[in-house]
């Protein structure tokens, strides 16, 4: 039961890096810790949070455990709550 965050490596709104946060247990646990950081719902993508690199550190401080991009995906994925997007015919 850990909630994971990856280095802010993403470009994003507001000239800002990002993060992504997933859980490797339940989306309950994810959408719970993402409340407590302040994370508003519309961050919320499939299967994980969107977070700038304003958050970072304060989601590891708070118990979030710092992973690579590659290692975040391999427990998501592992936990079965990968969530892919679906390509619609054109």
């Amino acid at each position: 039961m850990t909630v994971l965050i990856d280095p802010p490596h993403w470009p994003g709104p507001r000239g800002l890096m990002w993060s992504h946060l997933v859980s490797d247990h339940t989306l309950d646990e994810l959408h719970d810790f993402a409340a407590l950081l302040g994370v508003p719902e519309r961050a919320f993508d499939r299967d994980h949070y969107d977070v700038p690199e304003t958050v970072h550190t304060r989601a590891v401080s708070l118990g979030a455990e710092a992973v690579s991009s590659r290692e975040l995906l391999r427990r998501l994925v592992a936990a079965g709550l990968r969530r892919r997007k679906r390509h619609l015919p054109r």
